[in-house]
């Protein structure tokens, strides 16, 4: 399952989200707050506008009533009806007033203003009346509609009656709700504006949030995000990345700056290592890494068009010798002049596609394809070529020194189709050449495959051989000619295996040469030599006998021979004079300075 990818752009959205999301919760809260404080305000409001509304009625009742009270005295304590009721009239006749009502000390009627009077005389029975006849000063009466004011009328301490005087409430209530519709709509224009004022730092906001993604966006997720491709791209093994150019002057601009070196860095460290990695630091040729990666691909492609390869398997024969005569800087030399020989002769005549590699050592592989001609004739051509070339003396250290080449040759699809089959079957032709004397070619054949598998089953059969019991030791005298004297015997290994019975010295002492097994027998063989060597008589003249004992050219190089000697003669008790060691031709010309030195060493 893809794990899902929360990337900085993606936090930061969702930052400034979170981030506008809680701004706009407070003003949420806050406009509902403004709301409530507007309902509550429209609410005192309308309590103080009615109040102010109500005393302002109040005020005016009462001041009516004063004065009407005042102008009545006279009229009411003379009767004077005529006069009540033309003041009674005109004070009706104002604004806002709805009745006047004059009664006596009884609470009877006694002008309300009308020209008949229809109540005259009769006792008031509506709701204020009670209230209004035993009212000893001013008294403010109200109903929803009515405001009435009553004032006591009297002189010298004469109770006369009273007045009552009613004022309407009906356009009192309009005004009142002109007025606070009025503030209502104020207040709602105000809130409107206010509305826009946050609609619009609302918008800012968003607008501002939007603008910090794309400069985020631009300034910081999209070089982050190069930074992520070109990191992958560099673990893919793609060194080509180069940074945008920017003239931005910060840390991230720095940081783009330094991963570009970086890039560039790997990059070339790549090349140096890759170089180093399929290049062989001594010659500057492929080595055995590359040329396995190009012999797959070559074979890839001879398979699709049918086409035939050849694979050249080269070791210079005694090449061990010059580094250990020399030094292995004179090796180096001699090196490099082979590698330039095959380099010429495979640029002559191996064609556009040859390549040439030096697996290490001593040891050179050249892999040709088809052209005009065919591949193995193209091959034969090439290895007699070089085994000339290879063949001519190298001036190393000013000295002038002979080798010579073994060339092993296997085919495709003759022999394999495959590297690994290709590069053992060139590997065991270049052995059969060495074993058929060197300085020569050979082809690979299914026959040497037996002869592998039998040198490899006769190495593993000589392990432990001695100590079996299969190997013994024959002696052969040696007579001197000019008197047919017995003076000495020389020792001879065979080997007598149970069921392959007796096996050639010269097929098994070189199997034990080539595997090193030779180093472990030889010594064996010394010793036991050396101990039969003390039970002989002496000759018919009275002469000791000595032995004579064959020393290998591995035994030579190995440099314990002096010690092993030392040792064999001490443990058996032989005089050093009664041991003869023989060293073959091949051993001394390998080694001449070593094998100098040895023979010079005093017994």
């Amino acid at each position: 399952m893809r794990q899902l990818f929360f990337g900085l752009q993606a936090r930061f959205l969702l930052a400034a989200g979170c981030a506008l999301l809680v701004v706009m919760v407070l003003v949420g809260l806050m406009l509902t707050r403004q709301a409530a404080a507007q309902r509550e305000v429209l609410h005192n409001s309308r309590e103080v506008v009615s109040q102010v509304f109500e005393q302002s009625v109040r005020e005016r009742g009462t001041a009516v009533a004063s004065s009407l009270a005042d102008t009545l005295v006279n009229p009411l304590y003379y009767a004077d009806l005529s006069a009540i009721g033309t003041l009674v009239r005109s004070t009706t006749a104002q604004k806002a007033v709805s009745y006047v009502l004059v009664y006596d000390t009884e609470g009877e009627l006694i002008h309300d203003g009308s020209m008949d009077v229809a109540g005259y005389g009769q006792r008031m029975n509506d709701p204020f009346a009670a209230a209004a006849v035993g009212a000893n000063a001013l008294l403010v009466q109200e109903s929803p509609s009515i405001l009435e004011v009553t004032l006591p009328i009297g002189i010298g301490g004469q109770r006369l009656g009273g007045v009552r005087v009613g004022m309407e409430m009906g356009p009192v209530r309009v005004q009142e709700a002109a007025a606070m519709h009025a503030l209502s709509e104020r207040m709602e224009d105000a809130r409107q504006r206010q509305m826009g004022w946050i609609y619009g730092l609302m918008a800012l906001l968003v607008a501002f949030a939007v603008a910090m993604a794309f400069y985020v966006q631009r300034m910081l997720v999209n070089p982050i995000r190069w930074l992520g491709r070109a990191a992958r791209r560099i673990e893919r093994g793609d060194y080509s990345v180069s940074a945008p150019a920017s003239r931005r002057r910060d840390e991230v601009s720095e940081l783009l700056r330094s991963f570009d070196r970086m890039s560039q860095s790997i990059a070339r460290h790549d090349r140096e290592v890759r170089q180093m990695a399929y290049t062989d630091a001594l010659t500057g040729l492929t080595n055995r890494l590359a040329f396995r990666e190009a012999l797959d691909h070559r074979l890839l492609r001879a398979r699709a068009a049918g086409h035939g390869l050849a694979l050249l398997f080269i070791d210079i024969d005694e090449f061990k010798r010059v580094n250990d005569t020399l030094g292995h800087e004179a090796g180096d030399e001699a090196l490099l002049q082979f590698a330039q020989r095959i380099a010429a002769a495979v640029d002559q005549m191996g064609g556009d596609e040859a390549l040439l590699a030096r697996f290490g050592g001593d040891e050179f592989v050249i892999l040709i394809g088809s052209g005009e001609r065919r591949v193995a004739d193209t091959a034969t051509a090439l290895a007699e070529r070089l085994v000339v070339e290879l063949g001519r003396p190298l001036q190393v250290q000013q000295r002038e020194i002979f080798l010579g080449s073994s060339i092993g040759i296997t085919l495709y699809p003759d022999d394999a189709v495959d590297a690994t089959a290709l590069l053992k079957n060139g590997d065991i032709a270049m052995y059969q050449a060495k074993l058929a004397g060197k300085h020569c070619f050979r082809y690979y054949s299914r026959a040497m495959d037996h002869a592998v598998e039998r040198r490899l089953h006769l190495e593993q059969e000589l392990r432990g051989a001695w100590e079996r019991g299969e190997l013994r030791l024959v002696y052969q005298p040696i007579y001197r000619t000019r008197d047919r004297v017995l003076t000495g015997v020389e020792v001879l290994l065979r080997w007598n295996h149970p069921t392959l019975g007796a096996i050639p010295p010269t097929v098994f002492i070189e199997v034990a040469e080539q595997s090193g097994l030779i180093q472990r027998i030889g010594p064996k063989v010394l010793r036991e030599a050396c101990e039969q060597a003390t039970k002989w008589p002496r000759n018919a003249m009275g002469e000791e006998l000595f032995i004579s004992v064959n020393v290998s050219p591995r035994q030579l190089r190995n440099g314990d021979l002096v010690s092993e000697v030392e040792a064999s003669l001490h443990s058996s008790g032989l005089a050093a004079s009664r041991l003869h060691l023989e060293l073959t031709e091949t051993a001394v010309i390998g080694d001449e300075m070593l094998a100098v030195s040895l023979l010079e060493k005093p017994a």
